[in-house]
């Protein structure tokens, strides 16, 4: 099974020096532009593996991500009503389909080959 895994943002002063960072973790992204790191660390060793990045000369700020704090299912959540009723005029029209092809089908003299 796999371990759990939590995001962490790493701002660094050179980012030719991130790739150090490996050892810590999974990379996600490099920005160039904007000198972080993107990254996934063990959940269990989280705060241990901040600690020691911290201490590194290239790293200037850590900060971890609230992904998973946020919730993903919502009880209260109602239907909208406009996509209901897309839905309902979806499925009324191909219904309406379906009947006038199978009526066509029928109405159609078959074949007799004498």
């Amino acid at each position: 099974m796999r371990e759990r895994r939590l995001g962490v943002a790493v701002w660094v002063k050179n980012t030719r020096a991130a790739k150090n960072l490996r050892k810590f973790g999974t990379i996600h992204y490099i920005s160039k532009r904007l000198n972080y790191v993107s990254m996934y660390v063990d959940a269990n060793l989280i705060d241990e593996t901040i600690r020691t990045m911290e201490k590194l000369h290239f790293v200037t700020k850590i900060e971890r991500s609230h992904r998973h704090e946020i919730p993903v299912e919502y009880n209260n959540a109602r239907p909208d009503k406009a996509k209901e009723y897309d839905y309902k005029q979806e499925k009324n029209q191909l219904m309406a389909l379906a009947e006038t092809l199978t009526s066509e089908e029928g109405n159609q003299p078959t074949a007799v080959s004498t």
